[in-house]
């Protein structure tokens, strides 16, 4: 039977796959800015006739229709990362959080930790040759959905076809359902807006060496480095993501690959995080090589970069060192993610720069400042860098390396780089805690 032929006969409405969803089953689901909205849609409207049914996912840029209360006895989410869209589900009990490094997120369902019935996914349209792509979220779906006992796939016409370890024949997905409809995006944020961020990009981009190897996520901070690169030669790039603030500095020829200790010559990424303007330019570009995340983000994969810098943010550091990025006290805001992947792989690396970056203070809802080099850490706060995996500390104020330092030197460098309003607070905490004299 030919390509076409066999793809003519899986073709279904969302609504029919959707049936093959029974209770007390696990779907996996497509996340970040690939998911598979037709089928999650179908979903909601045939929840009333299934009970028990979990869903696991990582971020999902998308409503949350599917994580409301009437969903309660029908679906319930399991979510390795807490995107914005569930994260009040997640503290309200109504959604389970399941912590992970998200080197190990594909290998929880590929190992059977978590067994997968049936996977939602997207992908780009097939090639001459019947192969598709799993387009912009590649890195965390291959694993799950080559492991999945079904393989329901939406055929989107504006998914980027993308290059590296995607591809997936027709022959494979079980059920077909072909849709038209744009991606959900994360637009960039425009520079220069914040001068707290330009200082610590600044203060980050003048440490960074010719020849480097990066990791950037998304954000102000990722953003504000990239701005004060433009000087540098022959960066590379190998990031669990990359998103839009990469596309300027690859056209100016600042980051070019040729340096790269594995994979030279290529941007190599798990999936795509950012705008339209980004799934254009990746799409079918030969410099982008999408791997799978287990093997980017796995620590002795980054080791091998030559000069390898991953720059990660926190929501607050103690003063011994330890790193909370996942929760505010005990609520949960986000996840693990790749931070102990590439804080780990770096600082294993020849020449490598394990960096943490955050502003020294952030505001609360009632407009109150709150300081984020704290002498101890919320109750309840998740420790995602250990005090013996810090290295670099970036603020506004300057950039200390904690490594090898006692209790004592680590205190005292991290109280001189947070906002001058609360250091003598901190100096009178650190001798309370008898972290200096």
């Amino acid at each position: 039977m030919d390509w076409k032929t066999e793809y003519a006969k899986k073709i279904v409405s969302a609504d029919d796959a959707v049936r093959l969803v029974k209770s007390g089953m696990r779907v996996f689901l497509t996340g970040n800015c690939s998911v598979p909205r037709e089928l999650l849609s179908a979903l909601v409207r045939y929840a009333p006739n299934i009970q028990d049914v979990e869903i696991c996912q990582a971020l999902t840029i998308i409503g949350s229709e599917y994580v409301e209360p009437s969903m309660a006895g029908h679906i319930r989410i399991n979510s390795l990362f807490a995107s914005p869209n569930v994260r009040k589900a997640i503290h309200e009990g109504r959604a389970d959080f399941t912590p992970v490094h998200l080197s190990e997120f594909p290998l929880l369902f590929m190992k059977g930790v978590l067994p997968v019935d049936i996977a939602f996914v997207q992908l780009s349209p097939p090639d001459d040759h019947g192969y598709c792509t799993y387009g912009v979220e590649s890195g965390l779906t291959i694993g799950p959905a080559e492991s999945s006992k079904i393989l329901i796939a939406e055929i989107n016409d504006q998914m980027p076809r993308m290059l590296g370890d995607t591809l997936v024949h027709i022959s494979k997905p079980d059920l077909l359902v072909p849709v038209d409809y744009p991606l959900a995006e994360i637009p960039m944020a425009e520079n220069g807006t914040d001068p707290v961020m330009q200082r610590i990009g600044q203060n980050i981009a003048e440490r960074i060496p010719d020849e480097a190897t990066l990791q950037l996520g998304i954000g102000d901070i990722p953003n504000a480095v990239l701005r004060f690169l433009t000087h540098k030669k022959d960066l590379g790039i190998h990031s669990e993501l990359i998103s839009d603030g990469v596309i300027e500095l690859v056209e100016t020829g600042v980051i070019n690959n040729s340096k790269k200790t594995i994979h030279k010559g290529k941007i190599t990424t798990g999936f795509l995080l950012g705008s339209r303007v980004l799934h254009r330019w990746c799409d079918n570009n030969p410099i982008v090589e999408i791997q799978r995340t287990e093997y980017v983000n796995h620590p002795f994969t980054i080791a091998k970069n030559r000069r390898m810098v991953a720059i990660n943010s926190a929501i607050e550091v103690d003063l011994t060192g330890q790193v909370c990025s996942d929760s505010i006290g005990h609520k949960i805001y986000s996840g693990t993610g790749g931070q102990m992947d590439f804080i780990y792989g770096s600082s294993l690396a020849e020449e490598g720069m394990p960096i943490i970056a955050l502003p020294s203070t952030s505001k609360g809802s009632n407009g109150d400042i709150h300081n984020k080099i704290v002498p101890i850490l919320k109750p309840g706060a998740g420790v995602v860098t250990t005090r013996n995996h810090v290295r670099f500390v970036v603020t506004e104020y300057g950039m200390v390396d904690l490594y090898g330092k006692s209790f004592r030197q680590r205190a005292q460098a991290l109280i001189s780089i947070a906002h001058p309003d609360f250091r003598q607070e901190l100096i009178r905490e650190a001798k309370n805690l008898h972290n200096i004299e």
